[in-house]
């Protein structure tokens, strides 16, 4: 995989909150402030019903990360906002590149992780060496969290559709991963779907 194909693109580029990563879970919050207390929040229950989904669902995605979530007291409340994006996700075709290129690696870290989590392991060093104290930082260390933790929340990330995913995308570690003719192959079957499915 080559980073002008929707892998390893620029940093800077990239939105970035004031999300905290934590150790003991990769799910991401933000500390209520005035600004996020006046928007529009919901209950896990509320986005439950959005989503069509149970209550215990948009816990998990809170907890892996596929939803942005604030603490008031002892309770998450969720940006409606977010919560309508991932009911209805729209991709640009960069987006949904980058995502038919990962599924390949999802499936290729299934057949083989210890090979392909050491590559990535180690391309996540190159790029700490190379992006220490800017913006790309922050997703580094998202994705040291997803390496060292269960392979099930790394194979959610490179297959789902949420904001977040396609942001660490944008950033991934796995380039090399594919060999030329995997992701030759891919792109072409991607580009024979988008002209399938998204004429105009």
């Amino acid at each position: 995989m080559q980073p002008d194909h929707g892998v390893l693109a620029p940093a800077d580029a990239l939105v970035v909150a004031d999300h905290r990563t934590s150790s003991r879970h990769i799910g991401h919050y933000r500390r209520v402030s005035s600004t996020t207390s006046g928007q529009d929040l919901l209950t896990t229950g509320e986005a439950a019903a959005l989503l069509g989904s149970s209550r215990q669902h948009v816990v998990d995605l809170c907890e892996r990360g596929h939803l942005v979530y604030v603490r008031i007291g002892t309770h998450r409340r969720l940006r409606r906002a977010d919560v309508e994006a991932l009911a209805k996700p729209t991709l640009t075709r960069d987006q949904e590149r980058s995502l038919w290129l990962h599924r390949v690696v999802a499936g290729r870290l299934t057949m083989e992780p210890d090979g392909t989590l050491a590559k990535a392991r180690a391309n996540l060093d190159t790029l700490r060496r190379a992006h220490q104290g800017n913006v790309a930082q922050r997703w580094i260390e998202q994705w040291q969290i997803l390496l060292d933790g269960p392979i099930d929340s790394l194979l959610d990330i490179l297959t789902s559709p949420t904001g977040r995913a396609i942001e660490l995308r944008q950033n991934s570690p796995f380039t090399g991963v594919l060999s030329e003719q995997e992701r030759q192959m891919t792109l072409s079957s991607f580009h024979a779907h988008w002209r399938r499915d998204h004429s105009t």
